[in-house]
């Protein structure tokens, strides 16, 4: 959709009212609300408003919803309060809940009081669990019945609308407690009279509402099934997690650890005002500053070599990028393993020895190509040993950090994501200059 949201934005942002109007209504009858969230956080902020203002009241909500969340403020602060009473009508706590996060207090509590008594006591029970706990996020639309239904009961419930992603009936007992699960394939066809609790799955994966969300929506898509029982502590049924949310839960998380390595928030408006953007970035590029400074001072310690041996100060931006690309890579890897809970004390081990061979090999063979460059770029074999020992030492100086620093930061539950990047940084550039100005200084003085 890349080359169409380009023209979408171009179309209204240049076009005349009558025109944008025009382009909006095809947009809203052929896109999916995913589609038009997308759209709309990419316009700038007057016309995102402007066309915000445009959007059916019955197609707003499913909107909202896809949006992230500084974008979503913009438009729900802009909203009138009969817009905001006309969106509340008929909403569902699972969507309440998504948008409580944007909401003023007084507005979630003007919500709930539109909704029904069923749909109140679901939201003030997600609101029981934290935002990372898959208790918060579960659904509530599913195919129930006691213990003791049997097939034709299944047949009848399933003669209703079903449910996206439902594959499975949960049974209860009369306390509400999970029991069992069994697959709608299992029912059709089956004796009326059959207990269902005989075609029940002989092993059947429960989550609890307390588990970090990411894990939980992880093994729902490993699980094979398209959604999974949550429960609370005592075993009640409190809803489901099906694969969709799962994906969205998932996607949310990486997309945040992508950010978050840049010290940015994902929920960030492209088009948020100056002084709040700035204001977020500038902590990180405060903390970038004193690695740099460390760095430098570093560098300092080699003055009098610098000074005599000018090459080495051409070629050592090239020692600090070979050790920072080389880092780099490794920390993605650990830090994507970390997260999907493949790295553990019983491989970490296997792990380094595997990622300290792949730099080693790497670090002999662009060691061998920038020493062969160095020497005949400034006609001295010494220069060229010199650079290619300090890429040599770099890269597996990289390797190491790239695994250590991450699980180091992990297991003093600091988020590798948000941190690594700038920690392996300062590491290699520091091992890279010390490494290539302290063999200089040995070698050439």
């Amino acid at each position: 959709m890349t080359d169409e949201l380009s023209d979408l934005i171009g179309e209204l942002v240049d076009a005349t009212p009558e025109q944008q109007d025009q382009v909006l209504r095809q947009v809203l009858a052929t896109r999916e609300p995913e589609e038009v969230a997308l759209l709309l956080e990419s316009l700038p902020l007057q016309s995102r408003l402007e066309t915000w203002r445009k959007v059916p009241a019955d197609q707003r909500l499913q909107i909202l919803l896809t949006m992230r969340g500084d974008p979503r403020e913009t438009l729900l602060d802009d909203m009138s309060r009969e817009d905001l009473d006309a969106l509340f009508q008929g909403m569902a706590a699972e969507d309440l809940v998504e948008l409580s996060d944007s909401l003023p207090k007084r507005m979630v509590e003007r919500a709930l009081w539109v909704m029904d008594e069923q749909q109140r006591h679901y939201f003030e029970g997600a609101r029981q669990y934290k935002d990372d706990q898959i208790g918060r996020w579960v659904t509530h639309e599913m195919l129930m019945l006691p213990t003791n239904a049997r097939v034709r009961d299944g047949m009848r419930l399933l003669r209703r609308e079903l449910p996206e992603y439902a594959d499975t009936l949960f049974l209860v007992n009369r306390a509400g407690h999970f029991s069992e699960a069994v697959r709608i394939g299992q029912i059709i066809g089956s004796p009326d009279h059959l207990p269902l609790v005989d075609l029940s799955e002989d092993v059947f994966p429960v989550l609890e509402g307390q588990e970090d969300s990411v894990d939980a929506a992880i093994k729902v898509q490993q699980s094979g099934y398209t959604a999974l029982p949550v429960v609370d502590e005592n075993g009640r049924l409190l809803g489901r997690m099906d694969i969709g949310t799962a994906g969205e839960l998932v996607n949310t998380y990486y997309e945040g650890q992508l950010m978050a390595g840049a010290g940015m928030d994902e929920d960030e408006d492209l088009f948020a005002p100056v002084v709040k953007s700035a204001r977020s970035r500038a902590l990180w590029l405060g903390i970038n500053l004193l690695t740099a400074f460390l760095a430098s001072w570093f560098i300092g310690l080699f003055e009098m070599t610098l000074q005599q041996v000018v090459a080495l100060a051409v070629l050592m931006p090239v020692v600090a990028s070979m050790g920072g690309i080389a880092g780099s890579q490794t920390l993605t890897l650990i830090i994507r393993g970390l997260a999907m809970g493949q790295v553990t004390n019983a491989n970490l081990k296997a792990l380094l020895k595997k990622e300290l061979s792949v730099g080693g090999l790497n670090g002999v063979l662009w060691a061998i190509v920038i020493g062969i460059v160095a020497s005949i770029w400034f006609g001295s074999p010494v220069i060229g040993i010199v650079i290619a020992m300090a890429i040599l030492i770099n890269i597996a100086a990289a390797a190491f950090s790239g695994v250590a620093v991450p699980v180091v930061l992990d297991r003093l539950k600091l988020d590798p994501a948000l941190s690594g990047s700038v920690i392996l940084t300062t590491v290699t550039d520091i091992v890279g200059f010390v490494a290539f100005l302290g063999l200089g200084t040995l070698l050439l003085l």
